[in-house]
């Protein structure tokens, strides 16, 4: 702004516009003795006298005019409206005031540009962004992703306006194809993000992974079979994916079906590395399984339960003429074991099973010893109480003799008292069967 000196009542303010929109010049008097007040243009042509435009552009239009001030409009604002310009103020001696206004031009064309528009993991590329004919210089941002990056930017100059171009060294990896690389400006006319931006494209070499798809516990035995399956992503897509064993040669038995590679009725000699191999125009990779067979699972046959029948049978006989007396003998029938240690044989079994399932790869010798310990021992035991019972419970035999033994005083009366009263006694025979 502009003084005529230290008595200055004239005042105006610098505007700052983007190109296209409207400025408004504003000639302010602070103390007001009814002077005239008129607006001049950067080439001192007057486009307003107080409330009249000599000047013929009707792009300046009449906002206010009053003795204390005189505002005027200026639409559709270009890069050659920019400049001084002038308030005057006729007083004696009159007085002068400037305003400068400052076109902002954003910038015209945002161009990005890759060197190569596909690119190959590990490869250097170079990408440029171009902000053409802005004022002032544009700044430019990169972004890959949401990870900013830094560029290196140079400025050209042409006839008041700024071109910048600025370059980025970018070391490409498999990760960022499908990753946008952004190009985005920062001007004083430009509100919001302006931006433009390109899509990577990134080759790369197969990335390959096996699959067991059988069996499903993923322990392989003798007698089983064997299906894994080779999973394989790059780009390109590779096209043929081979399976191959390692410093030997495939089993003959082995089926190969494209990713597939299945083999029935596994034994030891198919231990061994399996390798699956995919390519495309990047390179090759692989990914190995090592197989090793595991020993069939062992069946165990369910415990045979011997019973043992003791009988001990003591008869004796006594046979008399006229009289016969009998006593009925202690007999002892059928004994056997008790179903617990079947039940723990069936149980261990059951273990047995259930271990091998789970994927045991050898039957518990000790557990099969311990069972059989526990029934010999039951037997023992059942062979020391048989004994017990048959000896407490050996029965005591009288001959006809010993009858009225209880009540005689000696022998010879008790054979008496038994032969009193029968005068047609016959001879006693005994028999020991």
């Amino acid at each position: 702004m502009g003084a005529g000196g230290d008595g200055q009542n004239l005042f105006t303010k610098d505007v700052t516009v983007i190109e296209g929109e409207v400025a408004t010049i504003s000639c302010q008097v602070n103390k007001s003795d009814d002077s005239v007040i008129q607006l001049l243009n950067p080439n001192r042509q007057t486009i307003y006298f107080r409330d009249f435009r000599p000047l013929k552009d009707s792009r300046f239009q009449l906002l206010n005019f009053s003795s204390s001030e005189l505002k005027v409009s200026l639409t559709n604002v270009s890069i050659s409206d920019e400049g001084r310009y002038f308030c005057q103020l006729y007083t004696d001696p009159p007085q002068e005031s400037y305003t400068t206004i400052t076109v902002l031009v954003p910038p015209r064309n945002l161009m990005i540009d890759i060197q190569k528009d596909t690119a190959v993991e590990g490869e250097e590329i170079e990408v440029n962004c171009t902000a053409m004919a802005s004022k002032p210089a544009t700044t430019i941002r990169w972004f890959k992703g949401n990870k900013e990056l830094k560029g290196k930017s140079e400025v050209e100059e042409w006839s008041d306006m700024y071109t910048v171009t600025s370059q980025l060294m970018l070391k490409v990896h498999k990760e960022d194809d499908g990753v946008p690389v952004i190009c985005q400006v920062e001007h004083p006319a430009v509100t919001g993000n302006l931006q433009t931006q390109r899509y990577l494209e990134v080759q790369y070499k197969p990335q390959v992974h096996i699959q067991m798809t059988y069996p499903l516990q993923g322990l392989t035995r003798e007698g089983d079979a064997l299906e894994l399956t080779c999973e394989a992503i790059g780009k390109p897509q590779p096209v043929m994916v081979t399976w191959v064993r390692v410093d030997d040669e495939m089993p003959q038995h082995a089926v190969l079906s494209g990713p597939n590679l299945f083999i029935n009725n596994l034994n030891k000699t198919d231990n061994g590395t399996y390798r699956c191999e995919a390519s495309n125009i990047v390179g090759k990779a692989h990914s190995d399984y090592m197989l090793y067979v595991y020993d069939p699972p062992t069946t165990i046959p369910p415990p045979t339960t011997t019973t043992t029948t003791t009988t001990t049978t003591t008869t004796i006989l006594t046979i008399i003429t006229d009289t016969a007396a009998t006593t009925e003998p202690a007999v002892h029938g059928l004994t056997q074991l008790p179903n617990s240690a079947e039940e723990l044989d069936s149980e261990d079994l059951s273990d047995s099973r259930a271990g091998e399932e789970g994927a045991i790869r050898a039957v518990d010798h000790a557990v099969i010893g311990g069972v059989v310990a526990v029934v010999v021992f039951a037997m023992l035991c059942l062979l020391i109480i048989l004994g017990r019972y048959f000896a407490r419970h050996k029965g005591t035999y009288f001959t006809h003799e010993a009858k009225g033994a209880d009540d005689a005083a000696d022998a010879d009366t008790a054979i008496i008292n038994a032969e009193g009263g029968q005068n047609n006694s016959e001879e006693k025979k005994e028999y020991f069967i």
